[in-house]
């Protein structure tokens, strides 16, 4: 006859809303959760263009009343996750000084202002090296105080260093033997 479903209940006196009840729905509902669960990523609108390409002539308006009722939505992507303990691990000497840590804390005062304090941490003593508050630190100011704080240790380690050899040389004055060991081994 060619009426619109409108016209159609308005001559007949139906309500739209049980002619939309009586459609063939089942079909198409399986069809675009089919297609919703073979293509996650995809939405309302891209499942039309893919329904259209197989010959369906409903509606994008209906696609998305269907795709509603049927709780369907577009699935978020998870998080890609790094492996753990994969990569590997970097090996240091388990000595004094072989490797620090640098760590940056900030916080504010109460009137709101913010503040910095670099720390300085020996990995193998867990001592802190140095604490170095300020209101804004630089990276020159990081390369000067690293600097500072390596040549005071090294000063330390000298010292030790000599004080050991003063040791060796006393020790063979007095005819006893020394091991041939590094000063930095740990045995």
């Amino acid at each position: 006859m060619g009426l619109s479903e409108r016209r159609a209940c308005s001559i007949v006196g139906a309500d739209r809303k049980m002619i939309r009840s009586l459609r063939p729905d089942a079909a198409l509902r399986g069809r675009l959760r089919d297609l919703a669960n073979e293509r996650r990523r995809f939405g309302y609108r891209r499942l039309f263009v893919l329904l259209r390409r197989e010959g369906e002539p409903s509606e994008i308006n209906r696609i998305y009343r269907l795709y509603r009722e049927e709780g369907l939505t577009v699935r978020k992507r998870r998080a890609r996750r790094n492996a753990v303990g994969t990569g590997a691990p970097i090996l240091v000497e388990a000595r004094p000084n072989a490797r620090w840590s640098l760590d940056f804390v900030y916080d504010q005062f109460a009137n709101g202002r913010r503040f910095h304090i670099l720390n300085i941490v020996d990995d193998v003593t867990k001592e802190c090296l140095g604490a170095i508050p300020d209101t804004s630190i630089s990276g020159r100011r990081v390369a000067r105080e690293l600097t500072a704080i390596a040549r005071d240790h090294l000063a330390a380690d000298r010292k030790l260093l000599e004080k050991q050899k003063e040791g060796k040389k006393k020790m063979r004055q007095f005819g006893r033997s020394t091991s041939r060991r590094k000063p930095s081994s740990p045995r």
